[in-house]
């Protein structure tokens, strides 16, 4: 029986809540963390994707860029050389690849947006995750693994991880300057 429709869910739920609510805690536990790492997997295709998305338009409004002082430089050229006729088409090219740039725009804006929005909900569902995770470890006395679908998210587990760790050393070392030690 699936526990959580959506990402949110998962970041919202009261572990204690969903544990005491269920015949053998245990089990649900395991469901629950299944489902966590499903949704991580998911969080982790969805930011690579807005990446993606996000890197192809930046490049894609780089070229247009380009295209731009291209069709200006043509358009001086062409008046330079008394042909008016010319400047304008070149001129008229311009404009267009402007307002193609500042259509995609909003796109890569959103394209952001949405990558560290799914950025900050992978980070939230990992924190959920090890909650989890402790919280079976507690119950069953047992180390647990993780099990996701792929190389690359354990890659990704690793990564994160790593980082945490180091977003903890910063944040000891702050603490330590802060007390005085």
């Amino acid at each position: 029986m699936p526990h959580f429709s959506r990402l949110t869910d998962i970041v919202t739920c009261s572990l204690t809540e969903i544990l005491d609510e269920a015949e053998d805690p245990q089990q649900t536990l395991r469901e629950v963390i299944d489902e966590m790492e499903e949704g991580l997997a998911s969080a982790r295709r969805v930011a690579r994707t807005s990446a993606a998305n996000r890197d192809r338009l930046q490049k894609e409004i780089e070229t247009h860029t380009g295209q731009v002082a291209g069709w200006l430089e043509k358009a001086k050229t062409s008046l330079v050389a008394g042909d008016e006729t010319g400047a304008r088409m070149a001129l008229t090219r311009k404009v267009e690849v402007e307002d193609l740039i500042d259509g995609l725009k909003p796109e890569l804006d959103a394209s952001e947006s949405n990558y560290q929005n799914m950025l900050r909900i992978q980070k939230a569902l990992e924190a959920r995750h090890s909650e989890a995770q402790r919280r079976l470890v507690d119950l069953t006395g047992e180390p647990t693994q993780v099990r996701l679908e792929s190389e690359t998210a354990i890659h990704a587990v690793n990564q994160s991880q790593q980082e945490k760790s180091s977003e903890v050393e910063a944040e000891l070392e702050a603490l330590r300057r802060q007390l005085g030690g």
